[in-house]
């Protein structure tokens, strides 16, 4: 460092930390409304103001509003015309769309882990499993199965298909809310039975065996969606 380099006058602080403050509160505004909508805390046609958002959380409008623009790119909100956003409405073509999306890019990711796995790893997916099944509150439930897939898909190595995933989990949250309500979420261990198997799977490197059951896992909720009459279809197209 020269010597005018080291006598110029540093920046005040305030002008230093504004910046990253402002990045961290986004950052955090972000990270809540986006596990929330991964774990179905939104129904489909839910809209938002940045205002109440603000509100609600004790932030100014600014990163609320960089944090839904993030979420809307994502495609996990979309922008209405009055300045609301909104969780999309749910379809049975978005429904197929996602499901299918999440098994393509999901079971690649199982298949790309299997021989990255190391004992600690599958100890700690083994835990989960029986965590999940001991839980009785559904967001403990939401939590502990997001934490499970997450943690096998981390063992890919793939940041670029890992980005896809959390995209298409948020997506995908409001549909797995309203099958929830069709009907009533497994709390035992019927609800990891796939889990189960893809821990079978792992400890035999069966690649085949971990994305089928990963496959049949995503479609336990998309199932039930699949099976809902056309006046359950109908009322979601009312709901604009």
């Amino acid at each position: 460092m020269d010597l005018q380099t080291a006598l110029r006058p540093e920046t005040p602080g305030l002008d230093q930390l504004l910046p990253v403050g402002r990045e961290t509160v986004q950052d955090r505004i972000y990270h809540q409304l986006r596990d929330s909508l991964i774990r179905g805390g939104f129904d489909a046609g839910e809209t938002f103001l940045v205002g109440d958002i603000a509100q609600r959380m004790s932030v100014s409008s600014m990163p609320v509003r960089e944090a839904l623009a993030r979420l809307v790119s994502e495609h996990a909100l979309e922008a209405m015309p009055n300045r609301r956003v909104r969780v999309p409405l749910l379809t049975l073509e978005r429904a197929r769309d996602i499901a299918r999306s999440r098994a393509l890019i999901e079971g690649e990711l199982a298949r790309r882990a299997l021989p990255n796995l190391d004992p600690a790893q599958v100890d700690q997916l083994a835990a989960l499993t029986d965590a999940y099944e001991a839980a009785s509150d559904t967001r403990d439930v939401a939590h502990l199965n997001h934490a499970f897939h997450f943690a096998l898909y981390a063992a890919a190595g793939s940041s670029v298909l890992l980005s896809f995933v959390e995209s298409l989990w948020m997506q995908a949250g409001p549909f797995v809310r309203a099958a929830a309500r069709l009907h009533r979420p497994l709390s035992d261990a019927a609800a990891t039975v796939h889990h189960r198997g893809l821990l079978a799977a792992i400890a035999a490197q069966d690649a085949d065996r971990a994305e089928a059951e990963l496959t049949a896992d995503i479609s336990q909720a998309f199932a039930i969606l699949e099976r809902a009459g056309p006046e359950f279809w109908e009322r979601q197209g009312a709901s604009r």
